[in-house]
């Protein structure tokens, strides 16, 4: 049921104040202070932080396993052997290369089933709810690692698993949000705090570096699982689901947001998903199928990165975890830069939105593929393997403002489905790209090896990215509504781009 601000906005074009002037007593204090933050850059920073901390625990035992499972050096006296031993060998030297593989993949075989389950589960009980409980239960995971590892590899497998269950359910929740709080015009540029993963990545394989050289790999679960827990208290504060729910949005703020809006999208919370019609969506699969592809290239350096940078170009632990993370952190300006020069091409009607969407989406994949294949056929030069690392995962970000910009565009109403949706699909690499590489990399010392990785992977790239040129739009959908009907002048006033897509 709508608020009363919200039915005299759509009768009168502008909202009651009467709801507003009741939260006000009840948080004078509070509401002074808080008001002169805008909710939207709260709600962009909730963002940008929960993905961070989201990706920190998520990729810790990416670069922990390199030291867990390391062979050891008995060529030292027996001092230093000790202190070796205790920080920097592997005491897990006997896990073969598939028990690897299977642990680094495992995050993901539940992480797939749990789409569709977060997006029916933020209709229901919003995002507030599903991401913060979804972050707890990842933290709790990390700060158990530690004694799983030394139970089994098995308990490590099942941990991670429901690890991965728990991190699926947080990009469903929040995209769900974006529809409620954000305006069209300023989509993309929210779509950047996304990006806060890359810096969670970024600071992850350093910060991993650090601790391990120094003091082990256990500090490294324990270290992110207490930030983890640390960020969940501050979410529980600061988020809320909508405007209306908000008790320190000023009164300018929310008119803005509740004419910018649309009225479907805000009187879609709790509607029935209709998930034949998504399911039979060649839009909707098509973000899906695309972005399979980029998954794949994108988790080549995230999770082989560390591997490749050790064996390969041959880097010490503090080295190979600034060089793996520096690109990660960098990433989250280009993010912006994409999202940014998106949102100004199409104000100024330079290109219309679909055709940018699919510009950033070949960015996004084609070209890191590309250069990811010429890594592959570069042994002799250190610097230039770094330069054209650093520039592929820089270009990754374009996604952001190309197909996963996508998801929101066509149906802005059920962006959390239609993410678990498309999710399914292309989250499935994630675990299929590590266990794949496994089974081809038998020996982390051979170039020719990882050739026929990346060869692999720059096939994907581009096989996958057709079905996005071909069906890819920023329609909305007529299954985004709650109504079957959508009358042709509403629906012709929502797809204010429709003919400039057609046109181009």
């Amino acid at each position: 049921m709508m608020s009363k601000s919200k039915e005299k906005l759509q009768k009168n074009g502008k909202c009651s104040e009467e709801p507003r002037v009741m939260v006000e007593r009840r948080t004078n204090c509070i509401y002074s202070i808080g008001s002169r933050i805008p909710a939207r850059v709260v709600l962009y920073f909730l963002s940008w932080s929960g993905f961070l901390v989201s990706f920190m625990m998520r990729n810790d035992m990416n670069f922990a396993i390199v030291a867990m499972t390391e062979k050891q050096n008995n060529q030292t006296d027996n001092s230093t052997a000790t202190h070796m031993n205790n920080v920097r060998e592997g005491e897990f030297s006997n896990w073969t290369s598939n028990v690897n593989s299977a642990i680094l993949g495992s995050f993901y075989w539940c992480y797939v089933l749990s789409q569709v389950v977060g997006g029916i589960a933020t209709q229901y009980f919003g995002t507030k709810n599903v991401f913060g409980w979804s972050q707890f239960a990842t933290a709790v995971g990390s700060l158990l690692m530690p004694l799983a590892a030394e139970w089994h590899y098995g308990v490590v497998i099942l941990l991670r698993s429901v690890q991965g269950f728990a991190s699926g359910l947080t990009w469903p929740a929040m995209y769900a949000i974006v529809g409620y709080w954000i305006p069209p015009i300023e989509r993309s540029r929210f779509m950047s705090s996304f990006q806060g993963f890359s810096i969670g990545i970024g600071l992850t394989y350093p910060l991993c570096g650090f601790i391990i050289a120094n003091f082990g790999w256990r500090l490294v679960f324990y270290t992110t699982g207490i930030i983890g827990m640390s960020w969940c208290v501050i979410w529980y504060f600061l988020a809320f689901n909508t405007p209306g729910e908000h008790p320190r949005i000023s009164q300018n703020e929310l008119e803005y947001i509740e004419l910018n809006v649309s009225s479907e999208v805000k009187d879609g919370q709790g509607m029935k998903v209709p998930w034949k019609s998504i399911f039979s969506s060649l839009p909707a699969w098509s973000i899906g199928v695309t972005t399979f592809g980029r998954i794949w290239v994108h988790y080549q350096f995230i999770m082989s990165g560390p591997t490749y940078m050790k064996y390969i170009l041959k880097f010490d632990y503090q080295a190979n975890g600034v060089l793996s993370g520096l690109p990660f952190l960098c990433s989250y300006v280009s993010a912006v830069f994409f999202c940014w020069a998106t949102d100004v091409i199409v104000t100024k009607n330079i290109l219309s939105l679909t055709n940018i969407r699919k510009i950033n989406t070949a960015l996004s994949q084609i070209v890191p593929g590309l250069l990811l294949l010429i890594i592959g056929y570069i042994d002799d030069n250190i610097i230039v393997v770094l330069v054209i690392w650093f520039i592929a995962v820089t270009l990754i970000t374009a996604s952001y403002a190309g197909a996963m910009a996508s998801i929101v565009d066509i149906a802005p109403n059920l962006a959390g489905p239609v993410l678990a949706f498309a999710q399914t699909i292309h989250m499935s690499a994630s675990f299929l790209s590590p266990v794949i590489t496994g089974f081809m990399v038998h020996d982390q010392k051979s170039m020719g090896e990882w050739q026929s990785v990346f060869i692999l992977s720059f096939v994907v790239t581009i096989v996958t990215y057709l079905m996005f040129q071909i069906y890819g739009t920023s329609k909305i959908q007529p299954w985004n509504y709650p109504q079957k009907q959508v009358p042709p002048e509403e629906s012709k006033m929502l797809n204010g781009d429709a003919e400039g897509d057609e046109k181009a």
